[in-house]
């Protein structure tokens, strides 16, 4: 037991690394080139498909996120600090050319922070 969790803590705490870009799926979730998902720490971006999203207007917005990951991210080569994992993603903290994406999205109005333990942001009224 004592093992395994020293396994756990170290995986957990594994140092961030440089992977390319191969294609942006959501406004905050993205695949590298090896194949593995990689969902970005401490924001929320709108959905995208009617069976996830809430309103119309948050397909609109996550349509428009997406095209705003994707100008950023698609291609690159970014550095990934793992915080843990959701959904069969890797969560992780982003960076390219020393910023951080999450960041970046809030700024550029793709993504709204989304704290850990925090109600999902309301993408349909605000």
């Amino acid at each position: 037991m004592i093992a395994l969790s020293a396994v756990l803590l170290l995986g957990a705490a594994a140092p961030p690394r440089q992977a390319s870009v191969a294609y942006v799926i959501d406004g905050d979730t993205f695949r590298l080139a090896s194949g593995e998902r990689i969902r970005i720490s401490g924001i929320d971006a709108p959905e995208t498909q009617p069976g996830q999203a809430k309103c119309g207007r948050e397909i609109a917005a996550g349509k428009a996120a997406t095209a705003t990951a994707r100008g950023l991210l698609q291609g690159r080569t970014a550095r990934l600090g793992r915080v843990g994992r959701s959904y069969n993603r890797t969560v992780a903290r982003v960076t390219l050319d020393g910023r951080d994406v999450a960041g970046e999205l809030v700024r550029l109005g793709a993504a709204r922070w989304w704290p850990r333990g925090q109600r999902k942001p309301d993408w349909c009224h605000g």
